[in-house]
């Protein structure tokens, strides 16, 4: 019995219910005939007769009253489950994981994503900050979100930004104090705020743009922190030289907080992207969070 066909089973309660096989096979969008042969090859893998048929009527038989009673109402709930689930594709519900970076967190996804938050109630967000290019699949995330050329060729990539130009920036207290480097190598003689990731172990090089190339700088200082933003207050608050997103940057830069420094060895990292795995239909909230990320602001 834990084998029956449920198809067979959805035939029997709609003959049930309807008293009629024509009525039940014009429901159903079959044949008369189909619907009888249902019945009977349901009635004799059973070893059960389930309805008493005549020319006039057809009421159901003992069996076929326990069986209606016991499939019934858990046929019912399967499909009111599998209704639910149809609403995921249609209402946009539900929730939806994406892993960022810091600083794409946010000047990328934040700006983007909070009016979907207050637009589409039901959509539930989670934003993981991670540094690392993570397995998105395994972790269980619907997206990550890095920058181009970090992102494995399997993945589908959608560009959500655009180019993010770094720049070397300090406080004018601490400029006051210390002369102003000409060239990327005079950084080596001054205190610099030195950004370590816990995915990568150690503190990350400053690239600069000389004739045309990209160097990689070690910088050193007194001051080391995880986290950008950490390093951006550090600036303002005169620690040392730091090596910022000047997108990041730009309020303070605007309000005389922060000077830029070596602005014409300055380098341009790539436009962030989205990245999932699958080109299979995706949930509408996750269309939702796609389609808004997707729009360039």
């Amino acid at each position: 019995m834990m084998k029956e066909n449920l198809n067979d089973l959805v035939t029997f309660i709609t003959v049930s219910q309807e008293r009629s096989f024509t009525r039940a096979a014009a429901k159903a969008g079959t044949s008369q005939s189909a619907v009888s042969q249902t019945i009977s090859n349901l009635e004799r893998r059973m070893q059960l007769k389930l309805l008493n048929r005549t020319t006039r009527s057809l009421t159901l038989t003992e069996a076929g009253e326990r069986l209606l009673g016991l499939v019934g109402p858990a046929i019912e709930e399967i499909s009111a489950g599998l209704n639910q689930l149809a609403d995921l594709r249609e209402k946009p519900s539900g929730t939806v994981r994406i892993s960022a970076d810091e600083y794409a967190v946010q000047q990328v996804l934040w700006p983007k994503l909070a009016p979907v938050l207050k637009n589409y109630p039901e959509i539930k967000l989670e934003i993981i900050t991670d540094y690392g290019l993570v397995d998105i699949a395994k972790e269980r995330f619907d997206a990550g979100v890095r920058r181009g050329g970090m992102i494995a060729k399997d993945m589908i990539a959608v560009p959500i930004s655009g180019q993010h130009h770094m720049v070397v920036v300090a406080s004018p207290k601490f400029l006051s104090e210390h002369p102003s480097p000409r060239v990327p190598s005079e950084l080596l003689a001054f205190p610099c705020i030195n950004l370590q990731l816990p995915t990568h172990g150690k503190n990350l090089p400053w690239v600069f743009s000389i004739e045309g190339r990209e160097h990689k700088l070690s910088v050193n200082g007194q001051l080391v922190v995880n986290g950008i933003n950490q390093a951006l207050q550090a600036a303002i608050d005169g620690y040392g030289f730091a090596f910022l997103p000047k997108a990041l940057a730009q309020t303070h830069l605007t309000s005389g907080n922060l000077i830029t420094v070596l602005e014409t060895f300055s380098i341009t990292h790539p436009e962030y992207y989205l990245y999932y795995t699958s080109r299979l239909q995706s949930s509408t909230a996750f269309n939702v969070i796609l389609t808004a990320l997707r729009q360039r602001t």
